[in-house]
Parts: C-alpha cells; structure tokens; sequence
C-alpha cells in the first residue's frame, strides 16, 4: 500500500514539474511563466519530497525532508516576486492580453520607485495645495 501511495506521489510531483517546464516554453510574458513555475514547481518538489519521507521513514530522513519542503515554501515565493519585480522594473514586456497593470500608476520608471497604497491614499485624501500659501 505505500509503494503505491509513494508512487503516487512522485508521479503527481513529477506532473506538476512537467507543467512548471511547460509553463515556461509556452506562457506569453515573464510574469505569468513566474507564476507557473512559482505554483507547479513549489507542489512537485513538495510531493516529491513527501515520497522520499514516506520511502525512507527515518526520523532523520523526515525531518530533513519537511526541513526541505517548508525552505521550498518559504523561498519560491520570494524569489519568484524578486525575479518577477526585478522584470518588470527593466521594462520587460507585458502580454498584449494583459487587462490590468495596477503598478503603472505607482511606479516611477525614472527613479524606479514604487509608492506604496499607504501614500497613493494620503495624497488622494489631503487637499490640493494652494499656490498662495507656499513660502
């Protein structure tokens, strides 16, 4: 019953490894191939990495394992954002599909700044400045 159980597992994570890679050939923009390999690589390592916890049961082997699955968790993520960020910032091109770029009014392309939603609602919300007033 494990073997088919662990078995299971490496196909599935082996599936969902394929689509990362798939993903990435066939996905338009940077953007969403980091989302792809972000999600479908994130769950393949993760079920692999139950396969082999299950495979070798050791307390040794399972806490080395979960200590991978939770690293996998905790980096993916943030370096996909990086990674994704970082492109968009170069210019990179965004899908002509793309219906809604909500960086485009925060972002100062000059200064590769971004203001934060905190700031872009302070502005909204403080009276326009009159020119008389200024020192």
């Amino acid at each position: 019953m494990t073997e088919l159980i662990k078995g299971s597992l490496i196909l599935a994570g082996a599936i969902f490894m394929f689509l990362a890679a798939l993903g990435v050939v066939r996905l338009p923009d940077l953007l969403t191939r980091m989302h792809a390999t972000t999600k479908a690589a994130t769950l393949g390592a993760t079920l692999i990495m139950l396969a082999v916890a299950l495979h070798f049961g050791q307390v040794a082997v399972v806490a080395r394992a979960f200590g991978v699955i939770l690293f996998i968790m905790m980096t993916a993520p943030v370096a996909a954002h990086v990674i994704g960020r970082a492109g968009y910032f170069v210019g990179s091109r965004l899908w002509s599909g793309t219906v809604k770029d909500e960086l485009k009014p925060n972002y100062d392309p000059l200064t590769h700044r971004l203001k934060s939603h905190l700031e872009t609602e302070a502005n909204a919300a403080r009276p326009p400045r009159d020119p008389e007033d200024a020192p």
